[in-house]
């Protein structure tokens, strides 16, 4: 077992962390939607398109690693990872909607493409989900 007090810093690395990985998405999600209305106008997004799709495929990632850290970390402090049962189902379906969306944009070719709305849609309850997840999340550490 490892020391309360690194287990305790850990804790709060890993809040810092998905907190950091939550703006990034948020900065994601403002590029597509810059994109999405561009689209819409008939214009350009100019250098959006491709921030977005850069940063995508790095987010993925980061996002679903914050996920197998804390519940990491929250089996190493407890030996259990129910422990905060809210927090593990919300982080997991956070972890499955970042997948989803990078599998529906794998899907996303062409100006008309189906899958735009799949992709926004689950952008914005990816978000919404994350932000609940901070709620939770503050209310474990505090």
């Amino acid at each position: 077992m490892l020391d309360k007090e690194i287990v305790a810093y850990l804790r709060l690395g890993h809040g810092a962390f998905n907190t950091i990985i939550c703006s990034f998405i948020v900065y994601q999600g403002m590029l597509g939607y810059r994109i999405r209305r561009a689209r819409l106008a008939g214009g350009s997004a100019g250098n959006s398109n491709k921030r977005h799709r850069r940063n995508g495929p790095v987010l993925v990632p980061l996002g679903i690693a914050g996920f197998f850290a804390g519940m990491a970390l929250v089996y190493v402090d407890y030996g259990r990872i129910l422990r905060y049962p809210l927090h593990f189902i919300n982080g997991a379906a956070i972890a499955a909607a970042l997948i989803g969306l990078f599998l529906i944009s794998t899907r996303i070719k062409g100006a008309a493409a189906p899958w735009r709305l799949a992709h926004f849609t689950l952008g914005i309850v990816t978000i919404l989900l994350y932000f609940l997840q901070l709620f939770l999340g503050l209310g474990i550490l505090l």
